[in-house]
């Protein structure tokens, strides 16, 4: 199994429109072959802000893949590319991080 933990950051005041795009990209991630989960995350509720709180602008999005060559195509599907396209101009940075368990 592959997870991934992918931060993605939207420009100031933007999270939500950055979110709206995810929902409904959503189901066709989760329709893929070898995708087990993929959900948007963010800090919760009622906890006090830290070094390890994301803050307003920020979502991470948990994944688990069967295999590493589901989550290449993944990567390379049309509506993942049609996904990119529409946030580009709302996201400041994305950094993801594909682990393996141990």
């Amino acid at each position: 199994m592959i997870h991934v933990v992918a931060i993605i950051t939207a420009k100031s005041g933007q999270r939500a429109q950055v979110l709206e795009a995810f929902a409904a990209n959503r189901p066709a991630v989760l329709a893929e072959a070898g995708c087990i989960e993929y959900v948007a995350t963010i800090d919760a509720a009622g906890m006090p802000p830290s070094r390890g709180t994301f803050g307003d602008d920020t979502f991470v999005v948990v994944e688990k893949w069967e295999t590493l060559d589901a989550l290449k195509a993944h990567a390379v599907a049309p509506h993942m590319a049609a996904y990119g396209a529409k946030t580009k101009e709302m996201v400041e940075s994305r950094v993801i991080h594909v682990l393996s368990p141990v």
